[in-house]
């Protein structure tokens, strides 16, 4: 028997997150996106509610969840404001998640409660300039010397790498050189502030205003020997089963701003009158908000299934870029639309949607764009 139905306590949860999402996080949003401020007295709240540690065992510090949970936590804080799920997204999947998976027994309990609790957030150093989607052209060094690890390069468009409270960056640097010439990449964990390591200014970007996103560049940093993260050479194939997981969590992300996009037009068509009664009684806009709802329901079903997978252990990788490639394509479509049914107000940055519009956008590129996943699904299925 098929049962997509969220369980008791899943569904407690989630209406916990939702009215923490509507009574916290909404309230600021307009202000956080208008002055680009990153909420530190949110995350501490997030932190307090458990929601960066949801994924991780009690003993590191965590709720014992798992990554489902997390997902449904994404979804209602992106209803109201992408910034701030992506900041919990990438401070959980990108920033623990690696140590959890991949690190020492030692590494976990240094470097886990912290991350859990929401005091510290970690960053995830990959994509470097000029690189792109091509994850695996990175140049940034780690030469051994004397018992640490030596590491020169540039990183960018990296999440949460230059709050107060960023407290590691895991990079993945080349460390020599394969057997076949190929580059060996591995990961480090880099704890910051640190000698040698340095971030930039947040970037201007469209969207995401209060989410932290800089470059960050590495000049002589130095680090132990033993902060060495998996196993050496394995740095590039370890970040790039991270970025499955990952975009799972997206996808939930993307569902999550779909959906807000329906509720203001939904809230809007009722409010805004035009001949003489509500908009949403003409059939053109009721239309629009009905395909809005099918979109968002459907890649909520694509999610849900791709969760599934991973958490049964079964293969997963095409259910999850068909989930992150679909909910992102229509968070867009639903942003687009909501704005269009808000008229001119939905250009006016002070009504959500112009928000949602601009928020939608990344979503079909961060995490492997639209064209990576097109070409895992296209691989997955032989061809």
């Amino acid at each position: 028997m098929i049962d997509i139905r969220l369980d008791d306590e899943q569904e407690t949860f989630r209406k916990t997150v939702e009215q923490f999402a509507r009574t916290v996080v909404a309230p600021r949003a307009e202000q956080m996106d208008e002055t680009g401020e990153f909420p530190y007295d949110i995350v501490r709240a997030m932190g307090e509610l458990g929601l960066f540690g949801l994924p991780f065992p009690e003993e590191y510090g965590g709720m014992g969840g798992d990554y489902f949970t997390l997902c449904l936590a994404l979804e209602e804080l992106a209803r109201v404001d992408s910034s701030v799920a992506i900041t919990l997204e990438a401070g959980v999947s990108l920033g623990a998640m690696p140590v959890y998976r991949f690190g020492t027994e030692e590494q976990k309990r240094e470097w886990l409660p912290a991350l859990c609790s929401g005091e510290a957030l970690g960053a995830f150093g990959l994509t470097e300039p000029g690189g792109g989607s091509d994850a695996g052209a990175t140049r940034t060094t780690g030469l051994l010397d004397g018992g640490e690890w030596l590491i020169n390069g540039t990183k960018c468009f990296i999440t949460n790498s230059g709050t107060d409270i960023t407290r590691l960056v895991t990079a993945t640097v080349v460390t020599g050189e394969e057997f076949d010439g190929r580059k060996e990449i591995s990961s480090i964990l880099v704890p910051v502030p640190r000698p040698g390591f340095s971030a930039s200014k947040k970037y201007s970007k469209i969207g995401w205003h209060a989410s932290d996103t800089r470059e960050i560049v590495f000049t002589d940093c130095r680090v132990p020997e033993e902060n060495l993260l998996g196993e050496r050479g394995r740095g590039y194939a370890n970040f790039l089963s991270i970025l499955d997981e990952g975009r799972i969590a997206i996808s939930a992300l993307g569902v999550g701003l779909a959906q807000g996009c329906v509720d203001e037009s939904v809230k809007y068509s009722k409010e805004r009158e035009a001949f003489g009664r509500p908009i949403g009684k003409f059939q053109a806009i009721a239309f629009k908000i009905a395909d809005m709802e099918m979109r968002a329901h459907t890649a909520r079903l694509a999610y849900y299934a791709a969760a599934a997978k991973m958490l049964r252990g079964e293969p997963f990788k095409k259910d999850a870029a068909i989930a992150k490639l679909y909910s992102s394509e229509i968070a867009v479509t639903n942003a687009r639309e909501a704005v269009q049914v808000h008229g001119g107000y939905g250009y006016i940055n002070e009504y959500p949607v112009a928000r949602y519009y601009r928020d939608s956008k990344i979503l079909e590129i961060g995490e492997g764009t639209s064209e990576v996943q097109r070409i895992l699904i296209a691989r997955e299925l032989g061809v």
